[in-house]
């Protein structure tokens, strides 16, 4: 298969183009073809220079507040000139109330101001190429993690008061905490008690005392999430899995890439329960 041809195009008033030149300039260093048509360009236009160029993916670049009407008018346009096989990406200062409204009406994906061009690349690489696998989203929230000073002087509040089934407790002496499991739907609770003064979950205690330490989500694509996270730069606690509770292979993301929030990856081996 030849290169990835990409047309990136600025529909309406919007009266600068520096970010589409480094969308265009980021991917060309991906080894993609890159055709730029300028600004103020109409629906119309771009769709012609689509078509006329022959290109794989069309990105929409939109600052100007324009993009619920100008979007879904260029898939319109695609769809009036039998080449609604071509697929729409767009990007800007959209709004994530916006977000929706432009899915649902055709456009693929919506890469906001904090997207990183890694993302976009891998993500237009995947849409062309479906038969490689791609990134599923996580699959649920396998948990939420609790520090507490005692299991034991909190865990009644969760089977009496909340009526919680204890799955069961244990001890992960690699990261030094105690852990119990309680069951809701099909999420659980985690509480984590810490085994010494050295536990990460003392030191979390410590400065912020008892409460929500993590988000775990699971995935059963765990390596190839940290690979793609390590190539867009996100930054990890852990590059690799390692062992978790109850059987499962795990890996945290650093809080600073995702607002203060500890996430948790994991997966869950053959014969755990989760």
């Amino acid at each position: 298969m030849g290169k990835i041809r990409v047309l990136i195009a600025k529909p309406g008033l919007d009266g600068h183009d520096r970010g589409a030149l480094v969308i265009a300039q980021a991917l060309r260093d991906h080894g993609m073809e890159v055709i730029y048509t300028g600004l103020r360009q109409s629906p119309v236009q771009i769709v012609q220079a689509a078509i006329q160029e022959d290109v794989d993916v069309i990105g929409l670049s939109s600052l100007s507040g324009a993009h619920k009407t100008l979007f879904p008018k260029v898939i319109n346009v695609l769809k009036e000139q039998g080449a609604s096989d071509i697929p729409v990406v767009g990007g800007g200062v959209i709004p994530a109330e916006d977000i929706p409204y432009l899915l649902e009406r055709g456009v693929q994906k919506i890469f906001t101001s904090g997207s990183s061009t890694e993302a976009l690349a891998l993500y237009i690489k995947q849409l062309v190429n479906p038969e490689k696998e791609q990134l599923k989203s996580p699959e649920k929230i396998a948990h939420i993690g609790i520090a507490v000073q005692q299991i034991d002087h909190v865990i009644s509040f969760y089977t009496d008061t909340l009526g919680l089934e204890l799955e069961g407790v244990e001890t992960v002496e690699s990261e030094g905490v105690k852990t119990a499991f309680l069951k809701i739907g099909e999420s659980r609770l985690e509480l984590l008690e810490p085994l010494d003064n050295d536990s990460p979950i003392q030191r979390f205690l410590d400065k912020k005392g008892e409460g929500i330490h993590h988000i775990a989500l699971e995935t059963e694509q765990l390596d190839e999430r940290l690979q793609n996270m390590t190539s867009e730069g996100i930054p990890l606690i852990n590059e690799e899995p390692k062992q978790g509770a109850h059987n499962s292979q795990v890996a945290f993301i650093h809080p600073k890439a995702a607002g203060g929030v500890l996430f948790e990856l994991c997966r869950h081996t053959e014969g755990s329960e989760h």
